[in-house]
Formats: C-alpha cells, structure tokens, sequence
C-alpha cells in the first residue's frame, strides 16, 4: 500500500512471472511531470541553510512533499536546489491538480 502523501501513489502496479512460477508486483515507470504545466501557487527564494523537507513543511504542510518542489524546478539532484542562497523556487499544485495549459512560466 502506497500511502497517499508519496510521489508513487498514482502509479499503477504491474505483475511479472518469474521462471519458477512466482509472480511479483511492482510499481510501473513513474514519469516526471513537465514543470511548465504545473500550476504555479506561490513562489520562495532559498535562504542559507534551507532545506528542502523543511521548505515542504512550511509550505505544504508536510516535509515529505518535498518530491513536489523538486518535479516544479526540474531537478534530477534535489539538494542542489537549495545550495545557492537566492535561488528562487518555484511552488505548484501537484500534476493531477493542475490544469493543462496554465501553468504559470517556466522552471528557474
């Protein structure tokens, strides 16, 4: 069971026949959502020694909706995103929560 605040909760699972017999369910691909798409709500400008879990707190209510600012900022390294006081980072709904088109911009 995938618990609801996770980045895999919409994700389907699939089966796989091993030789012996047994099957195995595991998680389909999880595709990135395009940033451009996503609905912007808010924005926050990296102070020093910001992390990213605590940024999720304050502005989702949960730090581990951290996943949520690294898909809106495109990042593959997500604590690169707070090691450069000023950077701006965006804030969005989640990709099933966003309207297609409306975005709100590009990453920073």
């Amino acid at each position: 069971m995938i618990e609801p605040n996770s980045r895999y909760h919409t994700v389907p699972t699939t089966t796989y026949s091993l030789p012996d017999g047994r099957t195995v369910a595991h998680l389909c691909r999880r595709f990135l959502p395009r940033p451009e798409e996503l609905t912007a709500v808010g924005e926050h400008i990296v102070a020093a020694g910001d992390r990213l879990d605590r940024i999720a707190a304050r502005r989702y209510g949960d730090p581990e909706q951290s996943w949520r600012i690294a898909d809106a900022n495109r990042a593959m390294c997500p604590d690169e995103l707070t090691a450069v006081p000023g950077r701006r980072l965006r804030i969005t709904l989640p990709a099933e929560a966003s309207a297609p088109g409306v975005g709100g911009g590009t990453a920073r």
